[in-house]
């Protein structure tokens, strides 16, 4: 029996980008997928995509910097599909500006709908995801958690903070949930945009030799690994965060 049968995940900011890799994943896997999305094109278009090539899923507009609409969609998830097995919050914005310039609004903004989300949306959806014994959330983080470029300090605080959080989580929500993050590198969303902001992008040489497996991620990348991460195969992983970034992470760059 597919042991992805009769489940339900919701992923938030699964209109486009890395979260619309991750709907199109557990659908192949047969799981219902709720797209809790703020962009309603977003949203439908991607709900559209996944029912004609055969699978199941719901666009629920969310969001995720108000505490009521996040209840509204939990709620909604409960009273039409009767369960959440799986949680993917990664639902996210960026601010990069230089330090003098980034207003405290634009920080808080941030950190509202990057990581206030994530401790929300758990808290809400935990009591469904413990049911079983068997829950799993996924937190997307980044690898600007881990190291940074000029004028990133809303995004990198943002995404440290979804790690501390993860294991945090873990610890208070095992064993009947199990929690973990990735943390995406690299990866060009362009192809899996709404159809409205769509471009064609080129990638130099040197962005593909600047990772050690030759060329820059894709979404389907962050897919597959979510897959697995809420999946009986990882049943003995939590509470860890996994870098997919094709190792640029580790290589070490001199200039000449």
């Amino acid at each position: 029996m597919n042991p992805f049968y009769n489940k339900v995940a919701i992923v938030t900011g699964g209109g486009q980008g890395i979260g619309k890799a991750i709907v199109q994943a557990f659908s192949h896997q047969g799981v219902h997928v709720v797209i809790a999305e703020f962009d309603e094109e977003a949203g439908m278009e991607c709900q559209s995509w996944i029912q004609e090539k055969g699978g199941q899923a719901t666009y629920i507009p969310c969001d995720v910097s108000e505490e009521s609409s996040i209840q509204s969609m939990i709620q909604q998830v409960v009273d039409t599909l009767g369960r959440i097995d799986i949680l993917v919050n990664n639902a996210g914005v960026s601010r990069f500006k230089p330090l003098e310039e980034l207003t405290v609004h634009e920080f808080d903004e941030v950190l509202s709908i990057n990581l206030r989300s994530v401790f929300i949306t758990s808290k809400l959806a935990a009591p469904s995801l413990k049911k079983n014994g068997k829950g799993c959330i996924l937190n997307i983080a980044s690898t600007r958690a881990l190291m940074s470029e000029p004028n990133s300090e809303a995004y990198a605080a943002s995404k440290g903070g979804i790690l501390a959080l993860t294991h945090a989580l873990a610890i208070s929500l095992g064993p009947a949930v199990r929690v973990n993050a990735i943390s995406p590198g690299w990866i060009e969303i362009q192809d899996w945009k709404k159809a409205s902001e769509r471009k064609e992008v080129h990638h130099r040489e040197q962005d593909k030799q600047q990772h050690p497996v030759g060329r820059v991620g894709v979404p389907e990348d962050i897919g597959r690994a979510a897959v697995f991460l809420c999946s009986g195969e990882s049943s003995f992983i939590t509470g860890q965060n996994l870098v997919i970034d094709g190792g640029m992470t580790v290589k070490m760059i001199y200039e000449e």
